[in-house]
């Protein structure tokens, strides 16, 4: 088993982010963790990449799961969906996400640290920003909801996208970087974070 330190995840900055100014915000966030960052990137994304990323990640398991999730969404609030099926539901999003990462530029990265796509998401909020938790990134810094993002037909606009498991992860780094582009170096916090003896500290 690989140790969980070693764990890496994707961050895509989408437009929103990127346009409003929060780039170096959104990386103090993840840095101060602990998390090392293996490369970056600003790219405007071609619409198949961006489709790419969501679908060959996920395919219609994926479509499917996030199409139930704005159902259920949509009856939380004691509204009805408009579309006629989770399937329907999920490609509609993944069109409009798709869509939306090909308007403009977006910053992609490559972290790695302990339990890293779980931090990471932790640190992002929930999917919708209006009721994403303060003291996340989405809860802090964006407003946009479900129902607003429904209404204008458009992808929900939450500032970031980051990997949902340990193998999507993999999958979406393959998809952004080439294996040269990640780099491989000792970061010195490294030192305090695993080291179990702290070995060296003392001069």
């Amino acid at each position: 088993m690989q140790h969980p330190k070693y764990e890496r995840t994707v961050v895509i900055i989408k437009p929103d982010g990127v346009q409003r100014g929060l780039v170096g915000e959104i990386l103090r966030r993840y840095e101060r963790t602990g998390l090392k960052l293996l490369a970056i990137k600003m790219v405007i994304p071609t619409k198949e990449t961006a489709i790419r990323n969501y679908y060959e990640v996920g395919g219609d398991a994926w479509l499917e799961e996030v199409g139930r999730k704005a159902k259920a969404a949509y009856e939380g609030k004691g509204l009805k969906s408009p579309y006629a099926t989770n399937m329907e539901n999920g490609k509609a999003i993944m069109e409009a996400n798709a869509k939306y990462l090909n308007s403009s530029p977006v910053i992609v990265m490559a972290w790695q640290g302990n339990s890293a796509v779980g931090l990471v998401r932790k640190i992002t909020g929930g999917t919708e920003p209006l009721s994403s938790d303060v003291g996340t990134i989405r809860g802090d810094f964006t407003l946009d909801s479900y129902v607003t993002a429904d209404l204008d037909k458009r992808s929900i606009r939450n500032l970031i996208h980051a990997s949902g498991t340990i193998e999507e992860a993999e999958k979406e780094i393959k998809i952004w970087f080439k294996e040269s582009e990640l780099n491989n170096y000792r970061l010195v916090q490294e030192q305090i974070l695993y080291d179990v003896n702290l070995d060296g500290l003392k001069e």
